[in-house]
């Protein structure tokens, strides 16, 4: 275990890798459930032409809700589930970069932003053909006009209410293949490396600084979870502050079949000027919050809960 100031961290060689593992699974299912909705909302708001559909992330919450029921915030989450194969590649990357970094470097902002870095590199693999088929479900009902690829009429309900089923997914998914073949699935790829690598390798150094500065600060004796989940959404804002900009292109190259990065940048800075760089951002904020606290909580429990047996008894907190 390591510690940096009075602020510890359980290392990967730690662990025992089943109950990490086994716990984890249940940690990503239960934090991705959580910001559904507000992935979902920011998605449309990154999407939409100006203010076309909604004046804001409470607006478009609001309008979600009444004309298509809370099955509405949640459309593509059944297909998105799938990710949790990538939050599990994501944690053991991290974990293994950063002990392998370790040799090279004692400094923990350099291992984390390396290791945050090469774990997201190999979480988006895994998760980008996840998210087009996600993000364009995401956009059925009030945004379908937005997306080239629409699910067929059969599998709504004559309400207009949202039933989430995976004849959806097999629908876009057979279209996305018939338009654009096995490549449409990494439709913007390059661009969500620009997006999450960044803002994994971003999130990891200012958590620990954060969360370093609020142990200097806290009064004697205040527990370090409370600590961390305060660095936690400090550093994601933080983060999805900074990286919002290609985030916002990323969304528009997925949903709307673009091809370059450079001249959906181009295109949205004409249309929108500089407030593009904004587009949905409290959304991200918002869900970046509570997923943060989820995450830390969560995933800083799941390793003490994960500690090998022999060294239970040798760690307090």
């Amino acid at each position: 275990m390591q510690q940096k100031g009075s602020l510890k961290i359980i290392e990967w060689e730690d662990l025992d890798k089943r109950k990490f593992y086994s716990l984890g699974v249940f940690m990503t299912l239960t934090t991705r459930a959580t910001v559904y909705p507000a992935s979902l909302i920011r998605t449309r708001l990154q999407v939409q032409k100006g203010k076309a559909l909604y004046s804001g992330t409470f607006d478009a919450f609001c309008k979600i809700l009444r004309t298509e029921g809370i099955g509405g915030l949640y459309r593509g989450f059944m297909v998105n589930t799938f990710t949790l194969i990538s939050g599990q590649a994501y944690i053991t990357t991290y974990e293994l970069v950063r002990k392998y970094t370790s040799n090279y470097s004692p400094s923990n902002t350099v291992k984390s932003v390396v290791a945050g870095g090469a774990a997201s590199l190999v979480a988006q693999t895994i998760t980008v053909p996840i998210d087009i088929v996600s993000q364009h479900l995401m956009m059925q009902g009030q945004g379908e006009h937005l997306t080239r690829f629409k699910v067929k009429p059969k599998v709504m309900l004559a309400t207009t209410k949202c039933k989430p089923t995976f004849g959806q997914t097999r629908d876009i998914t057979v279209q996305i293949l018939a338009a654009d073949g096995f490549r449409g699935f990494y439709r913007g790829y390059v661009a969500s490396l620009l997006t999450y690598i960044p803002n994994s390798a971003l999130w990891w150094p200012f958590y620990h600084f954060y969360g370093e500065k609020l142990s200097l600060m806290a009064p004697s004796g205040c527990p370090h979870l409370i600590l961390q989940a305060v660095a936690g959404p400090m550093a994601a804002a933080t983060a999805s502050t900074i990286t919002n900009p290609m985030d916002v292109v990323r969304a528009r190259v997925q949903v709307e079949g673009r091809s370059s990065v450079v001249e959906t940048f181009k295109q949205l800075l004409a249309e929108e000027g500089v407030w593009m760089v904004t587009k949905g951002l409290s959304a991200r904020i918002i869900s970046s919050t509570p997923t943060s606290v989820v995450i830390v909580v969560g995933y800083e429990t799941l390793k003490r809960l994960s500690l090998r047996s022999e060294l239970i008894e040798t760690r307090h907190w």
